[in-house]
């Protein structure tokens, strides 16, 4: 039985998870490698990543390199001694990095690899309606998310789950699947599976343009979209009501299939509800954020804002 020394690299919260799993389970963590502090908010004030601010608590060693190719870095890396290295939620990793340990360098991905390789594999799990999802363990290579596979587990996704339930479930799915991991690889047993070349679906990295809601598309794909995006990034969309115009988020949805008349996209507010028309039904809205706001429950917003009847998103 070969005994591990970790060096741990990740960055959000998620990877936390994993971190304190490994950390409880008596697993030698010889360092962790988290990104820089960034300045944030009016003050500028440095933010530590949540793995940092894991690590310290737990007085573990701290790297936070700004270039992962630096010799100062390397030299550093080395002197650890490692001879496993595990990556959670971190950034590509150059050759001399991942392959430096003896026994290589494993990535946790939050899918079931092939599918959803890359940035955002929970959102995109969710938004394009799947039943189910997981997660893997591989040994990196040159390229993302390609690697030999070690382990897969998969769980369901019920169709009320939002991307923050469905993170929470994955961190302690893949905690578990990360532990099963090392023990494969201290009693030498690890057999791995080469993942074929091409992938059916793709985890995009999110931004302003894919998370704004299409009202011209199925009430189901704009649920799904709006909770694929809930709690974050947030899916939004253009209110237009008179002369004004607001960029609003919306977080909780349900939907209902009804044919109405309706150009999708018909922004209708009752007395306690909102719906908005798509395709071939509605999205009723049941909390959303106006700019410069905090979240609101729709009877809530409505006890303060009245709206025309001429409202519409888009």
């Amino acid at each position: 039985m070969e005994k591990l020394r970790i060096v741990f690299m990740g960055t959000p919260d998620f990877a936390v998870g994993i971190l304190d799993t490994i950390l409880k389970k008596n697993y030698e963590i010889a360092a962790v490698v988290t990104a820089p502090d960034k300045p944030a908010g009016r003050g500028q004030k440095l933010n530590q990543s949540a793995v940092k601010v894991y690590a310290e608590e737990n007085n573990l060693k701290v790297l936070q390199p700004t270039n992962l190719k630096s010799e100062d870095f390397l030299t550093e890396l080395a002197a650890l001694n490692a001879n496993l290295q595990i990556v959670v939620a971190f950034r590509m990793l150059p050759k001399a990095v991942w392959q430096m340990p003896k026994l290589g360098t494993f990535n946790l991905h939050a899918s079931l690899l092939p599918d959803y390789r890359g940035a955002a594999p929970i959102n995109w799990a969710i938004i394009n309606g799947e039943e189910k999802t997981g997660v893997s363990t591989f040994f990196i290579d040159e390229k993302i998310d390609t690697g030999a596979v070690i382990l897969k587990n998969e769980t369901n996704i019920s169709e009320e789950e939002t991307a923050g339930e469905l993170h929470d479930r994955l961190m302690l799915l893949g905690a578990e699947t990360v532990v099963e991991t090392l023990k494969l690889i201290e009693n030498n047993q690890v057999k791995t599976t080469i993942q074929p070349a091409e992938e059916t679906k793709t985890a995009y990295k999110l931004n302003r343009e894919n998370c704004k809601i299409d009202f011209n598309k199925s009430s189901k794909e704009v649920y799904n979209l709006i909770r694929g995006l809930n709690p974050y990034p947030s899916a939004y969309t253009l209110l237009t009501d008179s002369d004004n115009e607001y960029n609003i988020k919306i977080h909780d949805v349900t939907y209902i299939i009804e044919q109405h008349n309706f150009k999708p996209g018909k922004f209708i507010a009752a007395k306690k509800t909102i719906r908005i028309a798509t395709n071939d039904g509605f999205i009723e809205i049941l909390s959303l954020q106006f700019p410069g706001k905090k979240k609101m429950k729709t009877a809530e917003l409505l006890n303060g804002m009245q709206f025309s009847d001429n409202a519409s998103c888009n």
